[in-house]
């Protein structure tokens, strides 16, 4: 038996490596080695492989298992919907219950005024939808020229048309070419210039610089995401996020706030915004909208963004095979009774502080480990050539990659971010990961740096 399990998983491997095209991989590597982990089961915070070896998921997969591996509710939920009404088309003004009590829940916890959802299958879908409804607002009020997006240095937003044009992952940014027109960028984090200080440094490449360089009756949105995940877990200064719901404002632009990765308590609050008090016109959601447990993503939109939107008499020609699916929103309902009832907003605040004070001691512990940064169960370190003088590693070191690569022969997966010789580990575990369970998680990650550094 155990052999015919040995052939079974090799022939995995070949079939994987001869039909499996992978998202966010090297191709070439796939085709000469086939997959480096075959996944089978999780529970909690662990996944196994084909072959038995167990591992801590150190990112809630793609940040978005906030609930955590095999949980039955979930997956009794789909089936019991999947029985019942598998699929509904939302066109021509169908629905289904599951898509109607999901969008009721939604407008329930997200920030005042955000009370009405578009459902996607996803992120990128999310973002590209609020950029969409977002022109549309503007004709709809006689100011067709507002169409340029702003989004900031180091954003990632996804990986369709609209959202990859708005990422600046520079990977992402210029793969193949495919760019949408009237996209900017600016430096992030700049205060004092969104808050019209012109003798700030690098004021021409703020928000503000931006708007006053291309002009704001051309301007139709700035997107943001509260806490910069994928470009290295940055999170605003204080008065940051204000100042730019400010500007927003005073130039009648809309604020888009990407919780794509922050949302559903990532950040120890239901959404990220909450913590500096700021609400969007626009807000994207997936991910954690269902822990990874279906498609599904959405859009929130302010009611006086869907009062104009009202008025339209015609068809709103943009939407999604999989909008509203019945069972993916049945699984995000009952995702979102799961965080409620067990606390894990809370837990996730709670757990974030200790998981931040032990992601402290590998600063003092090892000479590689020069800064953590985060809120929540959303975090990263950052490494160094010397970290007392915060000399980087030269970007062909390909430091991080090195690093995440002990870490995963030691039974944790994790990722990388930065790049030009930042080198960047975020870790964002499932909510509800326990105090034992960060102590084994920082184990295994101080050995990984300790070889890494050994090998150094």
């Amino acid at each position: 038996m155990a052999h015919k399990a040995l052939h079974t998983d090799k022939d995995l491997l070949k079939k994987d490596q001869k039909h499996f095209l992978h998202p966010t991989s090297n191709p070439k590597q796939q085709a000469k080695s086939g997959a480096s982990i075959v996944l089978r089961r999780g529970q909690g915070i662990y996944l196994e492989d084909i072959e038995g070896k167990r591992y801590i998921d150190g990112l809630s997969s793609l940040w978005n298992v906030n609930v955590g591996h095999g949980n039955k509710e979930l997956a009794q939920t789909a089936f019991e919907q999947m029985e019942t009404l598998a699929y509904a088309s939302s066109f021509k003004g169908y629905s289904n219950p599951s898509a109607i009590n999901l969008s009721e829940k939604l407008a329930e916890i997200a920030p005042n005024g955000l009370n009405s959802v578009f459902f996607t299958s996803g992120g990128s879908e999310s973002n590209d939808t609020a950029f969409k409804l977002s022109r549309f607002y503007w004709e709809q009020v006689g100011k067709p020229e507002k169409k340029k997006i702003i989004a900031l240095e180091r954003s990632y937003h996804g990986v369709t048309i609209g959202a990859q044009s708005a990422t600046h992952l520079p990977a992402f940014h210029a793969f193949s070419g495919s760019h949408m027109n009237d996209v900017y960028h600016a430096v992030p984090h700049l205060t004092d210039c969104e808050r019209g200080n012109k003798d700030a440094d690098h004021y021409e490449r703020s928000i503000r610089g931006v708007i006053e360089r291309e002009g704001k009756e051309t301007v139709a949105a700035v997107i943001i995401e509260p806490i910069q995940g994928a470009g290295g877990i940055y999170v605003p200064p204080a008065g940051y996020l204000e100042a730019v719901r400010k500007l927003c404002n005073e130039y009648d632009i809309h604020f888009i706030a990407d919780e794509v990765i922050c949302g559903f308590g990532r950040t120890g609050s239901m959404f990220a915004v909450e913590h500096w008090d700021v609400v969007p016109d626009f807000m994207s959601v997936a991910k954690g909208i269902t822990s990874g447990y279906a498609q599904l993503g959405g859009v929130l939109i302010h009611d006086k963004i869907r009062k104009v939107i009202n008025d339209f008499d015609g068809v709103l020609a943009h939407g999604f095979t999989y909008s509203g699916h019945a069972m993916a929103c049945a699984v995000g309902l009952k995702n979102i009774e799961i965080i409620e009832r067990d606390g894990l907003v809370d837990r996730a605040k709670e757990m974030g502080e200790y998981f931040g004070d032990r992601l402290e001691e590998l600063v003092t512990k090892h000479t590689s480990v020069g800064l953590t940064r985060g809120m929540g169960l959303l975090r990263s370190i950052e490494l160094f050539k010397d970290s007392k003088s915060f000399e980087r590693f030269d970007p062909q070191d390909n430091a991080a990659e090195k690093l995440y690569q002990h870490c995963f022969d030691r039974g944790l997966l994790v990722r990388t971010s930065g790049g030009n010789g930042i080198n960047i580990i975020p870790l964002a575990p499932p909510l509800i990961i326990s105090q034992p369970e960060i102590d084994e998680l920082i184990e295994r990650f101080s050995a990984g740096i300790t070889a890494f550094e050994a090998e150094l």
